[in-house]
């Protein structure tokens, strides 16, 4: 098997995942809940932050859901916002704050520089929006290493159905054994296996630990840094 091309998760993946969005997350729920302590705590409990800690839960609605999921989630919780208003006050608050807000993976400039100068296709499929994410990415200097960028507003639908695997497959001109896809979440190998990608590789920078992923995952890693050894 040879791999031609990655397409990668961005948050836990690319990103820090706790480090990043537990303090956006916190920020948000504040905002929807109108500063009530009670509620804010309701929002983020109800989702899967556990604010005493500072982490969000593997497989929960925050560590894996596109954001009109999470806000229907909160919708139930704090209905006053509406469900439509409410996704589209998530997406412009995640495109603003995730600027600031995120955390880059360790090396994560060198590790895409290091893929793409071994001629690999690389491509991104997430939960976020898009937009978010060439927000969220782009202080890093690494959108320029991507040929494809699909969001969950991207029209593939959303992980973890095959269509954002599926659509980097045919964008990009490779077999699905050809590619392989990189993620902290089931969700990510559901996505990969569904579409029927050459290798499913779990990295523990996100929400899941190795028992969570080694169960789907062809590999578990402990970060996107470790790719070259295992190509």
């Amino acid at each position: 098997m040879t791999i031609r091309g990655i397409l990668f998760d961005k948050d836990g993946t690319l990103l820090d995942f706790n480090a990043t969005w537990v303090p956006m997350y916190r920020a948000l729920a504040n905002i929807v809940a109108h500063g009530d302590a009670g509620l804010m705590a309701a929002l983020l409990s109800g989702s899967g932050q556990d604010d005493a800690t500072g982490t969000v839960a593997s497989g929960s609605l925050l560590a894996v859901a596109s954001t009109s999921e999470i806000a229907a989630c909160w919708d139930a919780i704090a209905p006053d916002h509406g469900f439509a208003d409410l996704v589209g006050m998530m997406d412009e608050f995640f495109q603003r704050e995730c600027v600031r807000a995120a955390v880059p993976v360790k090396a994560l400039p060198e590790t895409m520089a290091t893929l793409k100068a071994r001629g690999l296709i690389l491509g991104l499929a997430t939960s976020d929006s898009a937009q978010g994410a060439r927000s969220s990415l782009g202080p890093f200097g690494i959108l320029k290493d991507f040929d494809f960028i699909s969001g969950y507003d991207s029209g593939h639908g959303i992980k973890p159905g095959p269509g954002m695997a599926k659509g980097f497959i045919a964008a990009t001109d490779l077999a699905p054994e050809q590619t392989m896809v990189v993620g902290d979440s089931r969700h990510d190998m559901d996505m990969g296996r569904a579409a029927g990608v050459g290798l499913c590789v779990g990295v523990l920078t996100g929400t899941s630990s190795w028992e969570d992923l080694s169960e789907f995952a062809d590999h578990v890693i402990d970060s996107i840094a470790d790719l070259e050894s295992l190509l």
